[in-house]
């Protein structure tokens, strides 16, 4: 969480400190503030705000000692020479009776002040700095309150809100227990254990990790399946997983004889771990059990009590709710993949050419998008090919997406005429039948020549041109048969445009998630995937589809991706006339 001083602490995060330290700061009798590692203003009392005259919004997430710290005279002082900042380095408790902070109208509060150190996780430490106005009478400030009931609730507050924060950042249930982990230990113990619910009814030991030396290890071995949840056991681990509530439990308590497969884990866990105290907590989602938290204590001599129950309630309630929202991600995720491989054709099989297909979604969103790319016959037996790409990257754009590319077939494949008629027709038609706003497309008809060759014969909608490489690593843009987008309704006819193929030559139909990134402009992505194809070319066509997808695509690319490569045979001799309709060579 470290930051390089002077960056903007996360909004979430101190909305959460904010919330969190703001009322246990508010029972002082004098103002406060908290400050993170870079001295970054993350809580304050409503005391502060009146002593500084500012409110909350101008100090949080503001760097306390640019903005408040002061010499006599009023000018700011360097780090190196501010006792408060000292004292913290230093990791020590100071008091004095006369400094000097900036108000909000420009004016110098003299002030009697108290900074003392705050741990915010095992891995950051912060300060809390109490100040009230300076009294020439003597009055001190409560130092042995602070440290006595304050400091301790104000960690354990501390600890909550980053607890809040790092769950609620993420959405894989993974990261959410590596970061639950890393909160808790070695701050609270020494180990910690999480038994999950799957959704199968069955339970999975999903962590078991410890402080080891300073980094977290996991104990693989004591991971794994711990069958089917007892219905009537009286024992710590599968109350908590009925969602009974917390227990303490120590090695005793899993010495008798077992009533459960759970029973026996629990024993191999604690002779295996070393704990000699151990307190145990439901994981409770918004609808159901979702699992249990156990913290154990090794090295840490004193045992837990009841008095740590609540602060571990407070965590896993808080675990709960994310790993919920977590799970939920992945089940919508889960439909969202299905339903993008339904929507997506299975590429025909062509005798000497070769076709390859990939599709990826957005990084940040539903795992389905609005990218398409479709390869089917025409009743003269030519080879219709399709890229498009409906404007998102969300369910609405591959609901639009998909009944873009089943109108398209009835339309191609009804219509015997050049691609821009059929594009011509089919724009006019869809803002009578389709919600679709605005797409972009490229229709092709590819069919073998009598000489042996391949000709493509196409139209593009505004999209990215296809790029054609030849077997020699020759690589150019097919830039002929553009046309504006569907959608605009603007009247403009369509042309065609004709290119034969040679032997042995890739053609690269994409969209513009493969070439477009929001630093570089559109020509250095065309130039890119130009210079990264014609490198590649060689390869097979499966992995050259693959490498092109993983050496053109930009890595700060934020839309979904579709491609589709065709690799034509070598020269056939001359095929004798067939009439109207065209085969491909044997």
């Amino acid at each position: 969480m470290n930051r390089t001083s002077g960056a903007a602490a996360p909004p979430a995060r101190l909305a959460t400190m904010q919330s969190l330290l703001g009322e246990a700061l508010d029972r002082l009798g004098a103002g406060a503030y908290a400050v993170d590692a870079d001295w970054t203003v993350v809580a304050l009392n409503a005391q502060a705000a009146i002593l500084l005259g500012r409110s909350a919004d101008e100090l949080l997430g503001r760097d306390a000692h640019d903005l408040l710290h002061r010499q006599a005279n009023g000018m700011s002082m360097p780090r190196s020479r501010c006792p408060i900042i000292e004292a913290f380095v230093a990791g020590q408790v100071r008091q004095e009776e006369q400094g000097f902070f900036a108000r909000g109208d420009g004016s110098l509060l003299t002030a009697s002040w108290l900074v003392t150190p705050l741990r915010f996780t095992p891995q950051e430490t912060g300060a809390l700095v109490v100040f009230h106005e300076y009294d020439p009478a003597g009055t001190s400030l409560p130092v042995s309150t602070i440290h006595a009931g304050l400091l301790p609730e104000l960690e354990r507050l501390a600890l909550l809100a980053e607890t809040t924060t790092q769950l609620t950042a993420t959405l894989d249930v993974n990261e959410a227990l590596d970061r639950l982990v890393r909160l808790v230990v070695p701050m609270l113990a020494d180990w910690v254990v999480v038994d999950l619910i799957t959704e199968g009814g069955a339970i999975q030991r999903a962590v078991v990790a410890h402080d080891d030396g300073g980094r977290i290890s996991r104990r693989q071995d004591l991971q794994g399946s711990l069958l089917s949840l007892p219905e009537t056991s009286p024992l710590p681990l599968s109350r908590a997983l009925r969602g009974a509530g917390s227990t303490l439990a120590t090695p005793q308590t899993y010495q008798g004889p077992p009533d459960s497969h759970i029973a026996i884990e629990q024993r191999r866990l604690f002779d295996a771990t070393g704990m000699h105290s151990a307190v145990i907590a439901p994981i409770r989602g918004l609808r159901e059990v979702l699992g249990a938290l156990t913290l154990g204590r090794s090295r840490q001599p004193e045992p837990f009590t009841t008095t740590e129950i609540p602060l571990l309630e407070d965590i896993t309630r808080r675990a709960g709710l994310a790993l919920d929202k977590a799970r939920l991600y992945q089940r919508q995720r889960k439909v969202a993949e299905t339903m993008q491989r339904h929507l997506l054709p299975h590429l025909p099989s062509i005798p000497g050419l070769g076709m390859s297909a990939r599709y990826l979604p957005a990084p940040h969103a539903s795992h389905v998008g609005g990218d398409w790319y479709d390869v089917f016959h025409l009743p003269d037996e030519t080879l219709a090919l399709v890229i498009g790409d409906v404007a998102g990257h969300d369910l609405d754009a591959a609901a639009g997406m998909a009944q873009l590319r089943n109108i398209l077939r009835a339309y191609a494949w009804s219509q015997q005429e050049p691609p821009s008629v059929v594009v011509d027709r089919f724009d006019q038609a869809l803002p009578h039948i389709t919600d679709v706003g605005m797409a972009t497309m490229i229709l092709g008809r590819l069919r073998p020549r009598p000489d042996g060759q391949w000709e493509l014969q196409w139209t593009n909608a505004g999209h990215p041109p296809p790029l054609l490489v030849t077997q020699d690593g020759r690589a150019d843009y097919l830039t002929d048969g553009h046309g504006i987008l569907l959608g605009t309704q603007a009247g403009i006819r369509r042309v065609d445009a004709v290119a034969v193929l040679p032997p042995l030559s890739t053609l690269v139909l994409y969209t513009d998630g493969l070439v477009e990134s929001p630093r570089h402009t559109i020509d250095d992505g065309l130039e890119r995937l130009r210079r990264d194809a014609a490198r590649l070319v060689g390869h097979p066509l499966e992995s050259f589809t693959d490498a092109l997808m993983e050496h053109a695509r930009p890595t700060d690319n934020d839309d979904d991706v579709a491609v589709l490569t065709i690799r034509v045979p070598p020269a056939d001799p001359p095929l004798p006339p067939t009439g109207d309709k065209l085969h491909a060579p044997s």
